[in-house]
């Protein structure tokens, strides 16, 4: 399977508690819920196809915990969110979880790259992590990411944690679609590329 991160972003980077206020707090953040005033039409539509792409899912433990604690509660077997999310595989990137109780939940054993790498051989299109920015990272540090797919939002939050931050290890993209909806939010999808190439736009000396 190709590993997939799919992830919300504000124009400075941030990924924090893009749901909700009470989303993720640590470090003083007080801007949960910046993804809000963007929802529409096209967002919905364009969120289903991608979690409808997924064979399974990767969470970290945070992110596990606030989406347990929401998609069990949506039981209208009509909402395309809920039943891919419910019903379909998910395992889940934990130091501190015993258990998991969602349905079809499943925590990963051992050191956590070496688990990703095993769950990419397995049969199947697409593994899809959402959020879970620490593991993201994690998987990022050791080239495990195939494609990413960036939902841009046109605000500036100014602080909070983010998906690219200092100290990662370098990477190159390629751009293989760019989408907007109506509300102003870019999609942009790249795939991994390796490592960067540089050049210089100097003048040579004369």
């Amino acid at each position: 399977m190709r590993l997939t991160v799919t992830t919300f972003l504000s124009l400075d980077g941030v990924m924090q508690a893009p749901g909700e206020p009470g989303e993720d707090r640590s470090g003083g953040f007080d801007q949960g819920g910046w993804t809000f005033p963007y929802a529409d039409e096209d967002s919905g539509r364009l969120l289903v196809e991608r979690i409808s792409a997924a064979d399974a899912f990767l969470l970290g433990r945070r992110t596990y915990e606030i989406f347990a604690a929401h998609w069990p509660r949506v039981t209208d077997p009509n909402d395309p969110l809920a039943a891919q999310l419910n019903q379909r595989p998910k395992y889940v990137a934990s130091r501190t979880l015993s258990t998991v109780d969602w349905d079809n939940s499943k925590l990963l054993e051992g050191d956590v790259v070496e688990a990703v790498a095993e769950l990419k051989r397995q049969p199947g299109n697409e593994l899809q992590l959402h959020g879970s920015g620490e593991l993201a990272r994690t998987l990022m540090e050791h080239d495990l990411v195939d494609e990413y797919h960036l939902w841009l939002y046109p605000v500036v939050l100014g602080c909070g944690k983010r998906l690219f931050g200092d100290g990662g290890a370098p990477h190159a993209m390629r751009l293989t679609d760019t989408r907007a909806t109506r509300a102003g939010v870019a999609i942009h999808t790249y795939q991994a590329a390796g490592k960067p190439t540089y050049g210089s736009f100097a003048l040579d000396d004369q």
